[in-house]
């Protein structure tokens, strides 16, 4: 019997499924932030919709098999082949702009490594109808606002920016022919992690003379729009692309990311399919993979979903966006249990038997309260109340409720010493009996008095 997971697949226990729900709470807040829908597919399609899209070569990378009905399936690797099948299934019937966002779990069947394992869940947000560059900048501004839900600022992660037009209209300036253009790409694409010398020599090979490379290498030093315009703002074809991008830019900072954005060629965004801009979000100490890429790619609907619309998205996963939180201390708290009342047995409990402890119970859980306790009539009875108490405080409930003589309830907040932690007590009768006035004066005075845990 195995012991483990699969090679590449994660177990989340409570305190990782904590970070996971963490980051999708994150992702959530700011695509409805954003007024982003929520949408979801199946996690297996026809293995076709992914060859389609990127050749028969994937299939190595799939989780893929033959269905008992004969069909040829594949556990989906990315969401955005489904994507592109839902839109197209009901684009004349759907209000643009699209945008729509998911968080689907994806298989790829690869290495595993640091960063990168063989499921992960993934953040796809994706307008489709706008072909405006606003969109463009409103794109990356969702990735950016995650970072800061995430208490991550410009100083931990950096949005690098690029464009496919103006890149390709800057290459053909400097003499790239069509058939040198894929070479040129993958060495922009590892200039970063690639000895200058390897891709001097991959780009010589291509056929390029050494002033073309010398020219392309000079390429990943060029950061700004200005040292562009220095560059190459006298070529006539180069200038509407540059005003393009640069009112993308404008749109950028205005909507409050340009201290987190830095123009960057080398981004060129290894699927072919990108039309427009690009970006990566990176670690700005550039120690991990990079957090999220995307771009425009206003033909891909076409060939995936049958209609003609402009459209461009961007993936972020957990995996590597997890390593960072890590790394920066932003990890959530995870207190073991999440309830706001721990019920215990008090004085009272010889009058107040369990049966009064489940009905007080069950009348605070309708009432919204997160409720727990011991599971053990004998314990509710006989174990001193100091005891239970103490266990509650040690479990993360917020306050402790029992009964004490009189025909009281007592709220005991455990948030620091008990000696100062706040204390109320309540008329039994009513809230035995559920009367919605007592329930309602309890929980005002609860949620106003009782401290509440981090991340709560």
């Amino acid at each position: 019997m195995s012991s483990g997971s699969l090679p590449g697949f994660r177990d989340f226990y409570p305190d990782e499924f904590a970070l996971r729900a963490h980051i999708f709470a994150a992702w959530r807040a700011v695509a409805h932030r954003y007024a982003f829908v929520e949408y979801d597919g199946p996690p297996l399609e026809p293995l076709d919709l992914y060859t389609k899209k990127s050749g028969d070569e994937i299939v190595g990378q799939l989780y893929n098999f033959t269905d008992k009905g004969d069909r040829a399936v594949a556990l989906r690797p990315e969401m955005t082949p489904t994507f592109a099948r839902m839109v197209g299934a009901r684009a004349n019937a759907l209000r643009k702009p699209i945008r729509w966002f998911s968080i689907p779990q994806l298989f790829r069947y690869e290495r595993a490594q640091r960063g990168r394992l063989r499921e992960h869940f993934q953040l796809n947000v994706d307008i489709v109808g706008e072909p405006s560059e606003l969109a463009d900048a409103e794109l990356i501004c969702v990735a950016v606002d995650i970072m800061r839900e995430l208490g991550l600022g410009p100083d931990d992660v950096r949005a690098r920016v690029s464009d496919r037009q103006l890149l390709n209209a800057i290459l053909e300036e400097i003499g790239v022919t069509e058939g040198q253009l894929t070479t040129v790409y993958a060495v922009l694409d590892k200039m970063a992690r690639q000895p200058h010398d390897i891709s001097r020599t991959k780009l010589a090979d291509a056929g390029m003379v050494p002033k073309h490379v010398d020219r392309v290498m000079e390429l990943a030093s060029l950061g700004s729009l200005v040292e562009l315009r220095e560059a190459f703002g006298a070529a006539p074809a180069l200038v509407p692309h540059l005003d393009r991008f640069a009112r993308m830019l404008e749109h950028a900072q205005a909507l409050g990311v340009g201290a987190w954005m830095d123009l960057d060629l080398t981004i060129v965004r290894g699927l072919a399919y990108y039309t427009g801009s690009v970006f990566e979000l990176f670690d700005a100490r550039g120690e991990l993979r990079a957090i999220c890429g995307g771009g425009r790619y206003d033909n891909l609907l076409a060939a995936l979903g049958g209609v003609n619309l402009p459209a461009l998205g961007f993936g972020m996963g957990d995996v590597v966006l997890g390593e960072l939180l890590k790394e920066r201390n932003l990890l959530p708290t995870f207190s073991g249990t999440r309830a706001d009342l721990y019920v215990v047995g008090g004085d009272g409990a010889l009058e107040h038997g369990i049966q009064d402890a489940l009905t007080l119970t069950r009348h605070c859980r309708d009432a919204g309260f997160r409720v727990d306790y011991a599971l053990n009539a004998e314990r509710y009875s006989t174990q001193s109340t100091r005891n239970q108490v103490d266990a509650a405080k040690k479990g993360g409930a917020r306050a402790a409720v029992y009964f004490e003589p009189g025909d009281l309830v007592a709220v005991q907040g455990l948030h620091g010493k008990m000696t100062e932690a706040p204390r109320g007590t309540f008329a039994a009768a009513p809230l035995l009996a559920g009367d919605a006035h007592a329930m309602a004066a309890f929980k005002q005075w609860f949620d106003s008095t009782i401290p509440h845990r981090t991340n709560d």
